[in-house]
């Protein structure tokens, strides 16, 4: 008992010799000093010495300034290492300082383990658990180091603390691209406590205060794990790599357990490096090929160029290339695609539930993003074809923070049709070519800037005197800043161009060189704001610029017979501001909230018909002609598009999603063709050409089974649509000054249901989708010549009810694979002559209602081995091989139908076909 008493009273003097001491004041002027000659200042003034590390001091650049009158050792200290992570402890003449944590004067109480409740000391200054120590001495180095675990403090330990939970926010970048990823899962450690990051990388966790162990989960990069204290809201950005076995085990992910767990619906992710496995026409790898095998995107038969997605119209899906508009997605035709899969890095499809920052089309987009270069060593990745050859480089500019990637694609298809015997073959010519560069720079913490430049180029003449070429030229800028933890932003400028020139090279009278060109610039303010754990905010403003010229034909004999034409150019610019929340309710229900306001105005300079009203447009109906001024507003539209999603868990592999769209679109494209050609044209809305719209509402279950081997979902829609374009019977599109004249507005329906199972990874892994859809049109009107199927519905020209795709893959080794596509669509629709009739002594065709009749249905089988290089790490290049056969069953499935009247009045019908034996090919891949 004495000697608890004499304890006591030794302590009781050491504390009020320690208050005396630290209640002493002094006096001292900073001045832009930094803080490790602000302690040697203290030390020459006061009796005070400090110990620390000077590497804490480096690490701080920051300088000092103020004005201490009279304040105690205390006061200034706090003031000193106020927005620091240092904390000090005093302690007769010596101050201690340390790194985010603090030193307490009393034990936990459970330090020892468990101590009945009456025992403990409930002084707010007692640890709440045991101490876990940090760092730990190299006696051969003389100095502490970090131990494994990797530990991570976010803010600084304070004595007194009422915080139960802190929300920690950053970005999860990966370590080859440095670029920001997407859909990684951050779990803690033995808690129900997880978040996803979202499209730019970011994400937002709000942990316990104290320990906790998170680590990252996902199937294309390995688990990274730290252990962080948590002491108050605070950053961590968080680097993975990436897993290098996942291109043998996965084709294609709806954005993994991201499909499951995400608020919107009808979203697919192509993993484009695992495109590799699949066999498709002549070896080439097509991101939007492998596109058409997913429930919801179709197109009208074998190389067409434009895409259905929905029940939509070839003109009504908007592609992206790095947030620049990319107008003609094809190469030759529709037989490849104008995207290099080799610089591609993802492409995420929304053919519903579209983000309020992107309008502009109806009914899908096409979002692709091109790899960022490695900004460590020099990679590249490249491949030789029966066809087409390509090279892609990446090469760093500054170590680890700059870098630059190049890839380029030329076919020499030219050389193979000249070695054929056809003779006609051996005359034509096709050719194609693309380019991208793009740069990137990590310019600091809070800044970054990326470019992209793109061009591409097609030309081709088969079998007669005219050369047709077409073009894609983009540029784009985009400038990341972050302000802080909770608000970033992005500043957007692109530029598209595309055009083409058509060269009728004869030597009669009539030859001729004719032209297209459409430019649009666009800038883009983006913003991410983090309200809370449950409110996501985006909001921001666009302004796009068209110019159109709408074509030209110039004679080029000295002695022609035509005219030259010149359609004046049309102008138009398209603005929009949306906002939107994505509000977590609960850990079950989920809403995204957009809403989106969109102002097109049609200017001048042009001359613009106006038309008595309720009647046909046509010459007889002109009312005058009026003249508008350069940059003058004709007239304007605006559009209200809102947009919302919801989802609801009910359980945790099971979740049912809803979404309801509006969208609005103010180009067009006009084309009398099935399928979109490269000679077809776009037309903006003006006084007399109305914008389209279209409503879309949609309702799906997903469900995921052993684990998320499996993943399994069920979606339906139905879609409603104004002023869809078409036109009249052997309407003239091409070099029309008043196209309005010959164009028709209707409406438009389309329903459907879609069906996708998919197995992620194993030895037999792919997935199976059936869509079962229907797409209507409604041409109706007073006027019998505007009036089509007597103004009752009836199917568009791509109008496929059964759609079913089966994609394979089964892996008899690590090196050695098998896999085949299946594909089966409904012939599309067409317009039959059903008979003949005579009118003043001439036979003429009677043809049926339009697309009342459909050509046979299509069905394809392709197979394909795929050949790993040897998988040893120190090698010059890793290598694939892809032997493949298209059309393994030599199905002449039909392209279209034409009917021709033989000399006996007999009308017969011819079917062509595009690829009607098995096509082989064989292609080397390979990756340095």
């Amino acid at each position: 008992m004495r000697k608890i008493l004499l304890v006591l009273f030794t302590a009781l003097i050491h504390f009020s010799l320690l208050a005396q001491k630290t209640g002493d004041t002094y006096s001292f002027e900073f001045k832009n000093i930094d803080r490790l000659k602000a302690i040697e200042t203290i030390e020459a003034s006061t009796p005070y010495h400090f110990y620390f590390e000077k590497e804490w001091m480096n690490s701080d650049k920051s300088l000092i300034s103020g004005s201490y009158k009279n304040v105690t050792i205390t006061t200034l200290l706090e003031s000193l290492f106020n927005n620091t992570s240092l904390n000090f402890y005093v302690t007769k003449n010596k101050i201690i300082l340390t790194q985010n944590n603090v030193i307490h004067e009393k034990l936990a109480a459970n330090y020892f383990g468990a101590i009945k409740s009456e025992n403990i000391n409930k002084d707010s200054n007692d640890l709440t658990g045991k101490p876990i120590f940090y760092q730990q001495y190299d006696s051969i180095n003389k100095s502490y180091t970090k131990n494994n675990n990797g530990v991570v403090f976010i803010g600084k330990e304070t004595t007194i603390t009422d915080a139960k939970f802190c929300t920690i926010t950053g970005t999860i970048i990966n370590t080859t691209t440095g670029k920001p990823e997407s859909n990684i899962v951050i779990k803690v450690r033995n808690k129900n406590i997880s978040t996803i990051s979202d499209n730019e990388g970011n994400y937002s966790i709000k942990l316990p205060t104290g320990t906790n162990i998170i680590e990252t989960r996902s199937l294309s990069h390995k688990k990274t794990v730290k252990t962080l204290v948590v002491y108050n809201n605070g950053e961590l950005n968080i680097n993975i790599a990436e897993n290098s076995n996942q291109l043998d085990e996965v084709f294609i992910k709806g954005k993994g357990s991201k499909a499951l767990e995400s608020v919107v619906s009808g979203v697919i992710s192509i993993d484009i490096e695992a495109m590799k496995n699949m066999p498709l026409i002549l070896g080439e790898r097509d991101i939007l090929k492998v596109a058409t095998t997913l429930p919801g995107v179709k197109t009208t038969g074998e190389g067409s160029a434009g895409f259905n997605v929905r029940g939509g119209k070839d003109d009504q899906n908007l592609f992206l290339l790095d947030n620049a508009v990319l107008y003609n997605p094809q190469h030759f035709l529709g037989f490849f695609s104008s995207i290099n899969p080799y610089t591609a890095k993802k492409a995420t499809i929304y053919k519903g539930s579209i983000p309020a920052d992107l309008g502009g089309r109806l009914s899908s987009v096409f979002d692709i993003t091109t790899k960022n270069g490695n900004p460590e060593t020099i990679t590249g990745e490249g491949a030789i074809g029966p066809i087409t050859s390509n090279l892609s480089v990446s090469v760093p500019l500054e170590k680890n923070k700059s870098s630059i990637l190049f890839g380029g694609r030329a076919t020499y298809s030219d050389w193979v049709l000249k070695s054929l015997k056809n003779d006609d073959l051996a005359n034509s010519q096709a050719s194609f070519y693309d380019g991208i560069l793009k740069y990137n720079n990590a310019l600091n913490k809070n800044n970054s800037l990326e470019s992209t430049l793109y061009y591409s180029h097609d030309k081709f003449s088969l079998s007669s005197d005219s050369i047709y070429s077409y073009s894609n030229r983009l540029a784009s800028v985009k400038w990341d800043h972050s302000f802080d933890e909770k608000n970033k932003g992005a500043v957007i400028l692109t530029n598209s161009e595309y055009k083409y020139d058509i060269d009728y090279n004869t030597t009669l009278k009539n030859a001729f060189v004719s032209g297209y060109k459409l430019n649009e610039t666009q800038l883009m303010l983006k913003f991410n704001y983090l309200y809370s754990n449950k409110h996501k905010f985006q909001y921001g403003l666009s302004s796009k610029l068209y110019k159109v010229d709408p074509g030209f034909l110039n004679p080029t004999k000295p002695d022609a017979t035509l005219k030259p034409i010149t359609i004046d150019s049309e102008k138009g610019l398209e603005s929009a501001f949306y906002v939107s929340d994505n509000f977590k309710i609960s850990d079950k229900l989920s809403l995204d909230l957009g809403l989106r306001y969109s102002l097109y105005a049609s200017l001048g300079e042009s001359d613009q018909r106006i038309y008595q009203p309720n009647v046909p447009l046509n010459d007889a109906t002109v009312i005058e002609t009026k003249h508008y001024g350069n940059n003058e507003v004709v007239t304007t539209y605006g559009t209200f598009e809102p947009r919302l999603a919801a989802r609801y868990l009910l359980a945790e592999d099971l979740s049912i999603k809803a979404g309801y769209d509006k969208t609005s679109q103010y180009i067009h494209l006009l084309s009398s063709n099935v399928t979109q050609s490269p000679t077809d044209t776009w037309v903006l809305s003006n006084l007399n050409i109305k914008p389209q719209t279209a409503q879309q509402a949609s309702i799906g279950i997903f469900k995921n089974f052993s684990n998320n081997l499996y993943e399994v979902s069920l979606e339906t829609y139905y879609k409603k649509s104004k002023n869809i374009l078409d036109y009249k019977v052997g309407a003239q599109l091409q070099l029309n000054e008043n196209v309005e004249t010959e164009l028709l507005q209707g409406e438009g329906k389309a329903y459907g249901i879609e069906f996708l199972v998919k197995k992620q990874f194993g030895r037999l892994n792919g997935w199976i989708g059936y869509t079962y859809s229907r797409t209507f049109i409604k041409l109706d009107s007073q006027f019998n010549e505007e009036k089509v199927n007597n103004g009752d519905y009836f199917p568009t020209n791509y109008d496929k009810p059964h759609d079913l795709s089966m994609i394979l893959n089964y892996k008899f080794t690590k090196r050695y694979s098998f896999s085949s596509n299946f594909v089966y669509q409904t012939g599309r629709p067409i317009t039959y002559p059903i008979g003949t009739y005579q009118y003043n002594n001439s036979n003429y065709t009677l043809y049926s209602d339009r697309n009342a009749f459909r050509i046979p249905d299509y069905y394809r089988l392709d197979v394909g081995i795929n050949i790993e290089g040897n998988h040893k790490i120190k090698k010059l290049a890793h290598s694939f091989w892809n032997i493949s056969v298209y059309n393994v069953l030599g199905r002449a499935n039909p392209y279209s139908i034409y009917f021709v009247t033989d000399g006996n009045g007999q009308v017969k019908a011819f079917k062509t076909s595009i690829f009607s034996i098995p096509v082989p090919s064989i292609t080397y891949n390979f990756k340095f």
